[in-house]
């Protein structure tokens, strides 16, 4: 693999785990304002949270799943 493919995979990856980053510490404020909740109930609030926190863990599970199908493009490459 060329040095300008191999940077641009390698910057890929990074990216990618920045977006995983960033989708698990919006699943920690999520938890925090859920947290919140406890002492000053509003259903509606808990709801759109319990949905949000959904979808965010959904989109780190899918983004750990691309991550890894990635890295074995990127190893492959490497390796031709």
């Amino acid at each position: 693999m060329d040095q300008a493919k191999y940077e641009q995979m390698q910057s890929m990856l990074h990216k990618l785990e920045d977006i995983k980053n960033t989708q698990k510490s919006i699943i920690d404020k999520i938890n925090h304002v859920i947290t919140d909740l406890f002492q000053h109930p509003d259903k509606d609030l808990e709801k759109a949270m319990e949905g949000a926190h959904e979808r965010a863990s959904e989109n780190v599970e899918k983004i750990r799943e691309a991550i890894e199908e990635y890295e074995i493009k990127f190893n492959k490459a490497q390796q031709a």
